[in-house]
């Protein structure tokens, strides 16, 4: 294996250079190549304004780990970027399975701070104690699984983080998932959202879990569910670990 071929899968958080880690800003600066989604290279441009391109749109996973790899195993050392962390929703489990053609790469995973994180920091506490990240998007995984793991989390009173709550072809997906989860907590317990978080136009709202069925949500938003611990304290939300 040649010392520069070298292919980074680089989580960068919510996308701002003062948001990532450091191991991120040092990769992303040494790097030649810098691979990833549309929305997610837009955001680097600016900092990393040296570096060539390798962008493609939404569904070209596939399309866009396979020029990453080729980019690397031309000697080019590579980084393909992920939003949040890459192994959370993110690129480096198929980039590792993909790899397997490609033995003459190095596939190294940078860790990044996933929505449940930089979310949670914005509403307080809410994944204070055991806590669930789930994602509504039916896109990779059927609905049944999805709404199985809600029940199991819901039941086993853990605090949730839930992705991709709502798209243009998932409207009422919210709204179902609040109803399966108010089969084994009330209705009352603290719930929270997050949109923008880190970027332009962050706002943050808390809620009970009753009028999170109805919030106004989409893809940029992460929405916490409490657990029956959960409680709001001043404009914070806040699960206990149950030090006091």
């Amino acid at each position: 294996m040649k010392e520069n071929n070298k292919l980074y899968v680089v989580g960068i958080g919510p996308g701002q250079y003062s948001k990532m880690t450091m191991e991120a800003q040092e990769v992303l600066t040494q790097c030649e190549v810098i691979a990833g989604y549309t929305v997610y290279v837009n955001l680097l441009k600016e900092c990393f304004s040296d570096k060539d391109y390798i962008v493609t749109g939404m569904t070209k996973e596939t399309e866009r780990c396979r020029l990453a790899l080729q980019s690397a195993a031309s000697g080019k050392t590579t980084a393909m970027v992920c939003s949040g962390d890459a192994g959370v929703y993110g690129m480096a489990g198929i980039l590792l399975e993909m790899g397997e053609a490609y033995p003459e790469v190095e596939i190294i995973v940078v860790a990044g701070v996933t929505a449940a994180l930089s979310g949670a920091a914005v509403l307080g506490a809410p994944l204070g104690h055991d806590f669930a990240v789930i994602s509504l998007s039916d896109l990779l995984t059927p609905w049944e699984k999805i709404e199985m793991r809600l029940k199991c989390a819901a039941m086993s009173d853990m605090a949730m983080a839930i992705y991709n709550p709502s798209s243009k072809k998932r409207k009422d997906y919210l709204k179902r998932a609040c109803e399966i989860i108010q089969e084994y907590q009330a209705e009352d317990i603290v719930c929270g959202f997050v949109k923008n978080i880190g970027r332009e136009g962050e706002s943050y709202q808390i809620l009970s879990l009753g009028e999170l069925a109805d919030a106004q949500v989409d893809m940029f938003t992460t929405v916490f569910v409490g657990n029956s611990q959960t409680r709001k304290v001043g404009n914070r939300m806040v699960t206990p670990r149950g030090y006091v």
